[in-house]
């Protein structure tokens, strides 16, 4: 239960009854036409988007040549965009067409806990396809030893349930929280950070856990993911002939394409300095990410693929 109070100016004046007040998502300050054209764009994307990974998940299930590691791992990445965008994206739709910042503080734990979900599955999945790559380049004659089904399923299934655990933990954790002074969340959907700036409890624990949480999350990942391509580069350099070369390093390219686009704006907007003159431009390019990078992933591995391609004509036939 987490407590407010509509006009609160000191902590005895906090009410205990989140079921009767609301979060108010302040999104963007613009135009009615800007505004506009900022629905229907993001309307087009979120569709693409969504159903761009669809069809990479139906064809990973429904088409056999489809069944290896490389593509099991995508088709859970595909679900994560899924699960990512249609969290936040239709709710920040609405609020842009009927100007009704509301939502009720479950629907702000619910959609705070699906979004931490969707980020921590998606870190631990591209580590788990760079660790794929890593194993079918400079280890391939033991590829299908090492990568067996039993293995690659208790990777996707480890993935899954931590990031559930520790997206639960900080959903729990949110929800007891104490605000009073505001609950004007500066964002276009309920960040953790955005909400828990809000609260008036003592968060010193809470940012000494969350520290090394996105340590052991995003910053080991990170050196995973990079220790991984500098064996398989270095594998790749070690390749006599330039046709070897380059077939080896177009097995890797779609995923390592998919890195770029999850991790470097992700590190733009996380560590340049914060600046309330650049706070709208930083909310546009975070909605941007959110929506650009799910629509991109499908169409990455599709464009750069043969065997999708030719997974495509196979179902289509």
């Amino acid at each position: 239960m987490s407590y407010f109070c509509p006009q609160a100016n000191n902590m005895n004046n906090c009410i205990n009854s989140s079921s009767e007040h609301n979060f108010y998502i302040v999104a963007f300050s613009m135009s009615s036409v800007r505004q506009l054209g900022l629905f229907f764009s993001l309307l087009i994307i979120y569709l693409l988007a969504f159903l761009g990974n669809l069809t990479i998940i139906i064809l990973i299930c429904l088409v056999p040549k489809l069944h290896t590691p490389m593509y099991f791992f995508l088709c859970n990445l595909a679900i994560v965009d899924i699960t990512s965008i249609t969290t936040c994206v239709p709710k920040f739709l609405s609020i842009t067409l009927t100007q009704d910042h509301r939502i009720s503080f479950a629907g702000c734990v619910t959609q705070l806990f699906f979004f931490i979900l969707c980020a921590d599955g998606e870190i631990f999945i591209l580590t788990s396809m760079a660790y794929d790559r890593y194993v079918a380049i400079c280890k391939p004659l033991q590829y299908y030893i090492i990568m067996r089904k039993n293995v690659y399923i208790v990777m996707a299934a480890s993935t899954w349930i931590v990031s559930t655990l520790n997206s639960l933990s900080q959903a729990i954790l949110t929800s007891i929280l104490e605000f009073c002074n505001s609950y004007n969340i500066n964002n276009f959907f309920c960040d953790l950070n955005s909400v828990i700036v809000l609260s008036v409890t003592d968060l010193t624990s809470r940012n000494i856990v969350m520290f090394f949480e996105a340590v052991f999350i995003s910053l080991v990942q990170f050196l995973l993911t990079i220790i991984s391509y500098t064996y398989i580069f270095s594998a790749i350099s070690k390749i006599r002939t330039s046709a070897g070369r380059m077939k080896a390093f177009s097995s890797c390219t779609s995923h390592l394409i998919i890195v770029v686009l999850f991790y470097g704006p992700l590190l733009f907007l996380y560590l340049k300095p914060e600046s309330e003159d650049t706070k709208e431009q930083d909310k546009l390019l975070s909605v941007l990410y959110l929506v650009g990078v799910p629509l991109l992933n499908p169409l990455v591995y599709s464009l750069r693929n043969k065997e999708v391609w030719g997974a495509i004509v196979t179902f289509i036939k």
